[in-house]
């Protein structure tokens, strides 16, 4: 059965299997403490679909072995595709009590078999996560501040909701700073702001992905040249190559409509810091929205090339970043 994230409560008492999909990683989270709180650390087992495929006896032991002092159980599986979907299969045909079984899974397409039998199936439910809205992130944000009784301005609150890049838990994480520095501070402004929201991307990051998306070679190169980041630093370059992109990919949608660079810009949610316009603006004109879209695959690609081969990541990242320079003078 399909249903909305906020319907989950009602289902509770009824359903053991869930198939949470989508790229809201943060309200995945949000949906799960909400509603499985009542599940401790010590009840509470988390795997990833390789682990379950490689060892299915470690996973059928957990569902069916039962102790006479232990209560219900949380079974968390992430990373999940349909090459796990016989072995779910198997699952629910036991229709299994006392445990609950959470699927954590990316985006699904509608030929997905996990996804079909998820939606036809009726002891199971599967729960679309799509992006948050603008309006979404600022709700979360006034709540939190509010809690905490710190007054933002409207200019610093779009700040913040603009660099989290459509991403709670970023937004959750950077407010918690400010949380922190309010105990001390009465007044937050703006230059407290910057210092603070480092957000899903370091100097480095942010400005190597700029450059790269304005086709400026050289700074693209001396950035490249001067760091050597980490396997994890490379996936949050990958992740700010994501997040700009899929920003750039709306702004391309929409000036089909307006025709208008300018307008386009000034009209986008959550707005655009004004330091940041010029840099649109010529990534815009830069890149078709064709161009966007087969990038967007390649960053998936390259992703996975990097946690299936994290020695050599530095290498992975290079040659995609390069790969986009290809015909390209260097720029000044």
């Amino acid at each position: 059965m399909i249903c909305k994230f906020y319907e989950v409560g009602k289902y509770k008492e009824k359903i053991n299997f869930y198939l949470f999909y989508g790229e809201n990683e943060g309200q995945k989270i949000d949906v799960i403490q909400s509603n499985f709180n009542e599940f401790t650390k010590e009840n509470t087992f988390k795997y990833n679909e390789k682990e379950i495929i490689e060892n299915k006896q470690l996973l059928f032991e957990n569902i069916y072995s039962k102790s006479f002092f232990e209560n219900e159980k949380l079974i968390l599986v992430s990373e999940v595709t349909d090459k796990s979907v016989d072995l779910i299969k198997q699952i629910i045909s036991d229709n299994i009590s006392d445990v609950k079984i959470v699927l954590i899974a990316k985006r699904l397409d509608k030929k997905s078999k996990i996804r079909n039998l998820f939606e036809k199936e009726k002891i199971a439910l599967i729960i679309p996560f799509y992006e948050d809205s603008p309006q979404t992130l600022i709700t979360i944000a006034k709540k939190i501040l509010t809690e905490n009784k710190i007054n933002l301005s409207q200019e610093n609150l779009n700040l913040i909701i603009e660099r989290a890049q459509g991403d709670r838990i970023n937004l959750k994480n950077e407010l918690q700073k400010i949380v922190l520095l309010s105990k001390n501070k009465k007044k937050i402004d703006l230059n407290d702001i910057y210092k603070l929201t480092n957000l899903s991307e370091n100097y480095s990051a942010n400005e190597l992905v700029d450059n790269c998306l304005c086709k400026n070679k050289k700074k693209t190169l001396n950035i490249l040249n001067e760091n050597i980041p980490s396997s994890e630093d490379n996936i949050l370059i990958l992740r700010t190559f994501l997040n700009k992109l899929k920003r750039l990919r709306k702004l391309r949608l929409s000036l089909r409509e307006s025709n208008n660079v300018d307008q386009t810009i000034n009209a986008f949610k959550p707005p655009i810091f004004w330091k940041d316009k010029d840099i649109i603006k010529q990534q815009i004109k830069i890149w078709e929205l064709d161009d966007i879209e087969t990038f967007i695959v390649d960053l998936n690609n390259t992703e996975s090339l990097i946690k299936k081969n994290p020695q050599v990541s530095n290498q992975i990242i290079n040659n995609m970043i390069l790969d986009k320079f290809k015909d390209t003078s260097i720029q000044t």
